[in-house]
């Protein structure tokens, strides 16, 4: 299904050659890395940590979004560490993930109120919303 779109703010191009154990770079430049296959010793780094950044990285951005909405200021110290793991089930490949959200002095109302209306705006939360299993923690210290 498409989704009608009344503009495009940016488009990711990239070029990949060898898979998992190839290099992938962005028509602009700014990206040029090695991949290798996970749990291996190639030097490199493989697609589910690229996912992980960038969705985390994704995500954060929306939360400020969210925040800014609220009128409450995120802390300095807001981060995300983001898990996903390539699973296997009788040979079929599949995702999962977890998002551990820190919101340090927040209180843990606003900052789950925070996270909840983040996952419903980031787009790589839209794209993986009831395609893989996540599972989004909230860390108020």
């Amino acid at each position: 299904m498409t989704i009608e779109q009344e503009k495009v703010m940016y488009t990711a191009k990239t070029h990949t050659t060898g898979g998992r154990s190839g290099v992938s770079r962005s028509d602009d430049g700014r990206l040029d890395i090695k991949l290798s296959i996970p749990g291996t010793s190639g030097a490199g780094t493989n697609p589910e940590q690229l996912f992980a950044a960038g969705w985390s990285a994704c995500f954060e951005g929306a939360m400020g979004l969210v925040a800014r909405q609220m009128k409450i200021t995120l802390p300095p110290e807001t981060s995300i560490d983001a898990e996903v793991d390539l699973c296997s089930n009788d040979g079929a490949y599949f995702l999962q993930a977890r998002l551990n959200v820190t919101l340090p002095g927040l209180d843990r109302e606003v900052a789950q109120a925070i996270v909840d209306a983040a996952h419903q705006t980031c787009p790589y939360s839209k794209a993986t919303r009831g395609n893989i299993d996540v599972t989004i923690n909230v860390v108020t210290n």
